[in-house]
């Protein structure tokens, strides 16, 4: 994946040194929105499409397990990656159900967590590899799992505002 045809992002590899703080500044725009209560976000504007706050509780995850990843990264050589679950989360962990606010902090950690995992990785750390199975199963280097967490955050916020407009 070089880009994302659906929002246009562009996968610059060179760009990772400098994902954790666009993560975090990313991680802290979903949060106001999670946390604006005069909003709603609650409803799914389409039954097979996630409300905004289900969107939120799924970047949450996202930024935990990526931080997961990573720090396995670290300690395995070329570890490989079951997917995360991401549709059955949905329901397991009652994303429905879940306060914005409660959400928009954890977010937020989440995002700051991952960034502080990044930002301890050396310069021959970026190139370490994993397994990776989206979008399909591929050798990656932790600079693409990087700058991959950008892409999610970036994408999932445009999702909610999207639905929010």
């Amino acid at each position: 994946m070089e880009r994302c045809e659906e929002c246009g992002f562009e996968y610059e590899l060179n760009d990772a040194a400098r994902a954790g703080q666009s993560i975090v500044e990313g991680g802290v725009e979903f949060a106001a929105v999670l946390g604006n209560q005069t909003l709603d976000l609650t409803t799914r504007r389409q039954a097979a499409t996630w409300s905004p706050l289900e969107y939120g509780c799924h970047l949450r995850d996202v930024l935990l397990v990526q931080r997961e990843r990573v720090l396995a990264a670290r300690r395995t050589d070329t570890p490989s990656f079951d997917p995360m679950g991401r549709d059955e989360r949905v329901e397991h962990d009652g994303y429905a159900d879940q306060d914005p606010v409660i959400v928009a902090r954890q977010l937020s950690e989440a995002a700051r967590m991952f960034a502080n995992v990044l930002a301890r990785l050396g310069t021959e750390d970026w190139d370490r590899t994993v397994i990776y199975n989206y979008p399909t199963r591929l050798e990656r280097p932790l600079r693409w799992v990087a700058v991959h967490t950008v892409h999610e955050v970036r994408h999932h916020l445009l999702d909610v505002r999207r639905q929010l407009a």
